[in-house]
């Protein structure tokens, strides 16, 4: 069947609460791309030099040959910015998140072993620092599996965090299938941590930046000075520290290159924002390892048999009875185009609606006509659905006087002589005096206005059952 993997809804309307340690407002994640020495280079093995994120306007690979330019651009990222950004962060006391390529982390032992001097967690930014996009993917699979490899052995401990960066449609999968990682990074899909099931692995996912990333200033549109960083950081600060005092909370990523922001007149914009938001109270400043362990912790995944992965078997088992005795609805809606966002009750309920709105009129008068009569003879019986039973209980109908039994009794005998299906409304939005008002009402109405209402009814109803048994 049809299947659309992108996932629209994410948290939906109700994220959950981050719960960030000690109360914090907001999570400002700060992290360091290290890839000079692992960027295209015929000294690398490639076939051409590298053309991407450095301060050479309308750069391009130059093949088979080596760009003494560009070369010298990512080396000031080494020779420079890096101790620059080093001694700003140790002297703030702020901790970082390292992205750092696996042949770059190779090449720059001294780099190596400041980040560690200094606590810094160091994640993989894969093994070269190329693009990925074409690559055929059990090459991709080797070098992820080679990067971990080599990381290990120049860091002294396996990556427990993945960023690709320039990655492939299977780059994600591709990571999470390892096994390896507590976290891996490339989205750029959300303001929270979420959990990812790739497999039989729960995956978590905490997503990065494009725009609150000193990349801009080597892109277009882009910075082209400090203080228009510190502005945008700034801006976005305020805006996610204002969620959290709304009990919000989210995470703020910045990403950065030793290349670009580690220049003096770049870096002062750093500064300025560092500065501005160390003199808020309740901020917290993690390495990524760090929020992982706390989601991991405070939000741990829960899986549930998602209605987009389903067999049709299992699919029209769980939910041929949202709309009464008639299964062939759910038989509809799962030929439908499903994905992640039909994975709640909203989402679930529209693709159902969808079928009975398009169904014939006789299909859909024969689903009104499956609906039982309010406090009848069925409910008397006790042969109503499990479903409706629970509905009409909820009205206080199952406990009505005699008189108010041959009430309802009469108006079902009334309604239904004259429209032709039983009265039908959604009684968990009603009370029982609501319910016998409407009833009187109604049965005035012509029958056209009277299919219409009852659809929408036979709708709100479905919607209902959905909300309990799904998110």
């Amino acid at each position: 069947m049809p299947r659309y993997p992108r996932d629209f809804r994410g948290y939906g309307p109700n994220a959950p609460d981050a719960a960030w340690p000690g109360g914090a407002k907001i999570a400002v994640s700060i992290v360091l791309n290290y890839e000079e020495g692992g960027e295209n280079n015929i000294l690398h093995g490639d076939g051409q030099c590298e053309a991407f994120l450095s301060d050479i306007a309308g750069a391009a690979p130059w093949p088979g040959q080596r760009h003494w330019n560009m070369e010298s651009i990512y080396d000031y990222g080494a020779r420079a910015g890096f101790w620059r950004l080093h001694l700003l962060f140790t002297g703030m006391d702020i901790p970082v998140t390292i992205y750092g390529v696996s042949t770059a982390l190779a090449r720059n032992p001294e780099q190596v072993a400041a980040m560690k001097a200094a606590g810094w967690e160091i994640a993989s930014h894969g093994l070269k620092w190329v693009d990925h996009r074409d690559m055929p993917i059990e090459e991709e699979r080797r070098q992820i599996a080679e990067s971990i490899r080599l990381h290990t052995e120049v860091v002294g401990e396996p990556p427990r965090g993945w960023y690709t960066g320039r990655c492939s449609i299977n780059t994600v999968d591709l990571t999470a299938e390892t096994g390896q990682f507590d976290w891996i990074s490339d989205t750029y899909d959300d303001d929270l941590p979420y959990w990812r099931e790739v497999g039989p692995r729960d995956q978590l996912v905490i997503p990065y930046t494009l725009e609150a990333n000193d990349m801009r200033f080597a892109t277009a549109p882009g910075y082209i000075e400090g203080q228009q960083f510190f502005q945008y950081l700034k801006d976005s600060f305020d805006v996610l520290y204002a969620e959290g005092e709304a009990g919000r909370a989210k995470m703020f990523s910045i990403g950065l290159h030793c290349r670009l922001i580690g220049r003096p007149g770049k870096i002062a914009g750093l500064q300025r924002f560092l500065d501005y938001a160390k003199s808020h109270k309740d901020v917290w400043f993690p390495r990524r390892i760090e929020i992982a362990e706390h989601w991991a912790k405070t939000h741990p995944h829960k899986r549930f048999a998602r209605p987009s992965q389903m067999t049709r078997e299992s699919f029209v088992a769980a939910y041929g009875s949202i709309f009464e005795h008639s299964p062939w609805i759910a038989e509809r809606a799962f030929d439908l185009e499903l994905g992640p966002a039909h994975d709640s009750a909203v989402g679930l309920h529209n693709a159902l609606a969808r079928m009975f709105r398009s169904a014939s009129r006789a299909e859909r008068l024969g689903v009104l006509q499956a609906h039982p009569d309010l406090a009848g003879k069925l409910a008397a019986a006790k042969q109503l659905t499990e479903a409706s039973t629970a509905e009409q209980a909820s009205a206080a109908l199952d406990a009505l006087t005699d008189a108010e039994r041959a009430r309802f009794q009469s108006l079902n005998a009334d309604y239904t002589a004259k429209h032709g299906f039983p009265f039908i409304i959604a009684v968990r939005d009603h009370s029982k005096a609501q319910i016998l008002q409407a009833f009187q009402t109604r049965i005035a109405h012509d029958t056209d206005a009277e299919f219409q209402n009852a659809c929408k009814q036979v709708e709100r109803i479905a919607e209902l059952r959905l909300k309990d048994i799904l998110p």
